[in-house]
């Protein structure tokens, strides 16, 4: 089977009604500056497409006392791009440490100051996380201004299961560690959603097809609501061959894993199989085939078939 692809060119997203009254802190003032509330304002960003940012999130971009940025080019072109001009300083995993004390005092003196990442919505596999759990302990305001997501986004274009699903961030570099945590999140009965870099794309789903079985349903999202946007739909063992046959694609991916399969195959079923395919090929090959024939990983049909051929 053919790994199925859909692209498109995202067209620009129409403007949206509020809905009910807008909340305390985002009435405008007077001067036609939004007045908000003080504390700390997490908010999301374009993941691409810049039109992909609300009118809250502009408001709350230029009336904020500060903008904390992960890097402050970034950050700089996207307020360029509507015309906001506010201090902006950088806040990042390298002087957060050093940074954070500074800030927190600035908020617990009444300062309105907005987090916001490169792209998307901050904390997720983004900085931030150690300054919104601090700003907690201290009883600080922390308010949500929510937008952008490459996890939503990837999501809902994967046709995977979407009424629960669980965000596993990056998977470590390397192999054996993996495997290792593909393993432990083996029985989730639910959606599994991963970011990925390009060059090492087909590695990684070549130990998550081996680890959670080639049969899963996956989908690779990537370039979410840039020109070139695309995802890919297959199996597992589909989507790792196209990726090594094809090599490492451009941009920021997302990988979507659909639960386990609903109804183990019969072992009588696998033995069989097995024994069958050894009697044609080596073992390690036998026992390849047969997990992606039935769904499963690779490493169980192995033992299997060792076993198999133990009592043979």
């Amino acid at each position: 089977m053919v790994p199925k692809m859909s692209s498109k060119d995202p067209s620009v997203p129409a403007a949206s009604r509020p809905d009910g009254e807008p909340s305390a802190e985002t009435v405008p003032a007077q001067h036609g500056k939004t007045r908000l509330e003080p504390g700390l304002h997490v908010v999301s960003t374009p993941i691409g497409n810049l039109r992909d940012i609300t009118l809250r999130a502009l408001d709350t971009l230029a009336g904020a006392d500060e903008i904390l940025a992960e890097d402050t080019r970034v950050a700089r072109k996207l307020l360029d791009a509507h015309g906001i001009r506010a201090k902006l300083s950088a806040y990042h995993d390298h002087n957060g440490a050093e940074r954070r004390p500074d800030i927190l005092a600035k908020l617990e003196d009444g300062a309105t100051i907005a987090l916001i990442s490169d792209a998307g919505t901050p904390l997720v596999s983004d900085p931030g996380w150690k300054l919104v759990h601090e700003a907690v302990e201290r009883g600080i305001r922390v308010i949500p201004v929510p937008g952008a997501s490459a996890l939503l986004a990837g999501l809902v274009t994967s046709g995977l299961p979407s009424d629960r699903f669980m965000f596993c961030g990056f998977l470590p570099a390397k192999s054996g560690q993996r495997k290792r945590e593909a393993e432990a999140l083996k029985p989730v009965e639910a959606t599994l959603v991963f970011y990925e870099g390009g060059s090492r794309l087909a590695a990684c789903l070549a130990d998550l097809a081996e680890t959670l079985g080639g049969g899963r349903r996956a989908a690779i999202a990537r370039e979410l609501t840039k020109f070139f946007e695309e995802t890919r739909h297959g199996t597992l063992a589909e989507l790792a061959a196209h990726y090594e046959q094809n090599g490492p694609p451009k941009g920021e991916i997302v990988i979507l894993i659909g639960p386990p399969l609903e109804a183990a195959p019969d072992e009588a079923d696998i033995d069989a199989a097995l024994l069958k395919a050894m009697a044609e090929a080596p073992m390690k090959r036998a026992a390849n085939d047969v997990a992606e024939a039935f769904g499963i990983s690779k490493r169980d049909a192995y033992q299997r078939a060792l076993a198999l051929k133990d009592n043979g």
